[in-house]
């Protein structure tokens, strides 16, 4: 049996430059097709991606016409090899080699990044903060993978509370398998090799990004228990009350609440308002802390408030 693969274990593949993960065919085509129009003459570019083995360049590639894209662009990290920029019109597909290691903060890979419209990949987990930066310095749209615990970065959980960036549509818990380089030691239960000798493993809290709109993210989520002050006790210090499940949000408490950080996956932003969050020891303007109960310390929590009320 296939196990999830642990945060630690996710933090060491980071640190030790682990990025490569290859992402399944199957979870690409299950997200992008809530987006085909916004895909329609447009220049997609695939910035963090192998084309000869990105499975991101495989669906756009194939699907070309059927989403009637202007143009795919994807450049390949040198990483000791020579790097090249790989491109689609609807005639042939070009490949150029690059000047520089076509890593994504590169100028040359930046220059392409301007003339781009669309930004989908697989960033390198280690580098998610600066990568999702760089996109919104350049005004880009986006569809990328990254990890729920971003969600306790400050600039990132300031994007989501802005309503600037959102959480995908298909991934919203469990875990998810990727393909990594055939050089990558597994030493985990999550990981295995195929038949034909590739390695896998299995990395969990994996979530779409995006600043694509899609009209599911508006459905309302189905309340129906009742406050009462026993079920939802305050946190010590701050005035919220705190609900351990986000199915069991109260359907008429009108005040400041505390829910697990999943919360995110169902969040509508017509339905709650997103106030902050206490998820760090660090305190600012909308980060309060961890959040304690009569001294007991409870996992990280968002703050969110009904607006419709």
């Amino acid at each position: 049996m296939v196990s999830e693969i642990s945060n630690k274990g996710l933090h060491n593949a980071s640190r030790n430059k682990k990025d490569e993960f290859y992402t399944q065919l199957s979870d690409i085509e299950k997200e992008m097709g809530h987006y085909k129009e916004h895909f329609k003459n447009k220049i997609i570019f695939l910035n963090c991606d192998d084309p000869e083995e990105s499975n991101f360049w495989k669906y756009f590639a194939l699907n070309f016409k059927f989403l009637g894209l202007k143009k795919l662009i994807a450049t390949h990290f040198g990483n000791g090899k020579p790097a090249y920029k790989l491109e689609k019109t609807n005639g042939d597909t070009i490949k150029t080699p690059l000047r520089q290691n076509g890593d994504f903060r590169s100028p040359e890979c930046i220059k392409i990044l301007k003339e781009s419209d669309i930004v989908v990949t697989n960033p390198p987990f280690s580098l998610f903060r600066e990568y999702v930066a760089q996109l919104i310095e350049h005004n880009k749209k986006f569809v990328i993978i990254g990890n729920i615990n971003a969600l306790s970065y400050k600039d990132i959980f300031k994007l989501i509370r802005e309503n600037k960036i959102w959480l995908g549509y298909s991934i919203h818990s469990g875990d998810r398998e990727f393909r990594v380089p055939k050089d990558y030691i597994l030493n985990a239960s999550s990981s295995r090799v195929d038949e034909n000798g590739n390695k896998h493993i299995r990395v969990k809290g994996v979530r779409w990004f995006t600043n694509l709109d899609y009209k599911e993210r508006y459905e309302d989520l189905l309340l129906y228990k009742v406050y009462n002050e026993k079920e939802y006790p305050k946190y010590d210090g701050y005035n919220a009350i705190n609900v351990d499940i986000t199915k069991d949000i109260p359907l008429d408490y009108e005040g400041e609440m505390g829910v697990p950080i999943t919360f995110i996956d169902k969040f509508n932003p017509d339905q709650f308002e997103i106030k902050g969050q206490m998820a760090t020891t660090k305190v600012d303007e909308f980060n309060y802390g961890y959040p304690y109960i009569e001294g007991k310390k409870k996992y990280a929590r968002i703050v969110i408030q009904n607006k419709k009320i």
